[in-house]
């Protein structure tokens, strides 16, 4: 039976560190971390996620700049009030949360954050430098599983993952970190034949797709470390993750449950990522 890999609980113990750099931080430059969050559109799950990411920065002692804007919002609009966010002092990190309304071109809106407040890391400048291994803004998820790969004793070197999904959020990002921590890495997305041969084969397995239980658990290599990003309601209502989690948890030796496995952690590295952004606007 595999041992269950608490994200919620390494959340509080960084968020508690977290904390006390806000603090000093404070202290030191008479003013805290700020971090600026755009809502475009009423989509329930991003209310639930930001109301969370508010309570988060106010534990952390970081203000937190709320802006939730009307689904009829234009993209100049939206695209004016980043702009201003970029040129304020005391705003050192920038999200907009994502999904935007479909008239709005996600990617053009990123791209107006200033690369050094893009405490997402999906700027192209930031995904590049992450690309070439260079020091930069890592996307919070993905920064969150490598955490609790290493928090959990992990080390990639030299052991095959795969990763099913290949967003710029998630999937594509993850995959570089592992390459970069010397894996070997397979991405699998809607057009891999024979998924369930790849996953068979992971000692790693990073699935961030969001079907319920697409994964079945007898798939799972015995031995392996599965990190579970995908939540989704199945018929019944219930949260699930992309994992069969009973039958995987039998075969893995470490699991991440869906929820309280990698969400906390994304959170907590987006705390982070604001302070990170914070120093080096006063450096």
């Amino acid at each position: 039976m595999g041992n269950i890999i608490d994200g919620k609980g390494m959340s509080e113990d960084l968020q508690e560190r977290i904390k006390e750099e806000a603090s000093m931080f404070t202290r030191e430059h008479g003013r805290p971390p700020g971090l600026a969050v755009i809502v475009v559109g009423d989509d329930p799950a991003s209310k639930v996620y930001v109301r969370n990411k508010e309570k988060a920065c106010e534990r952390a002692g970081i203000i937190s700049f709320n802006y939730r804007l009307s689904s009829d919002k234009t993209h100049d609009e939206v695209v004016r009030l980043i702009k201003e966010l970029n040129l304020r002092n005391d705003v050192d990190g920038i999200l907009v949360q994502l999904p935007l309304p479909s008239h709005l071109d996600a990617d053009q809106v990123l791209m107006t954050i200033d690369p050094s407040k893009d405490v997402d890391g999906f700027h192209p400048y930031n995904l590049g430098r992450l690309l070439m291994g260079l020091p930069t803004v890592i996307p919070c998820t993905p920064q969150g599983i490598m955490y609790m790969l290493r928090a959990s004793g992990i080390d990639p070197d030299g052991k095959d993952a795969v990763v099913i999904g290949r967003s710029n959020i998630v999937g594509k990002p993850v995959a570089t970190l592992l390459t970069l921590s010397h894996a070997t890495v397979t991405i699998c997305h809607s057009h891999t034949k024979d998924l369930d041969d790849k996953v068979k084969a992971a000692d790693i397995l990073i699935s961030a797709v969001g079907k319920p239980r697409m994964v079945k658990g007898e798939w799972i290599k015995q031995g392996a470390v599965v990190i579970d990003v995908g939540i989704t309601r199945d018929k019944d209502g219930k949260l699930t993750g992309d994992v069969d989690f009973d039958v995987a948890r039998k075969r893995a030796s470490l699991i991440t449950p869906v929820p309280g496995g990698v969400g906390p952690m994304t959170i907590a590295m987006l705390l982070m990522n604001t302070i990170t952004l914070a120093k080096g606007h006063v450096s």
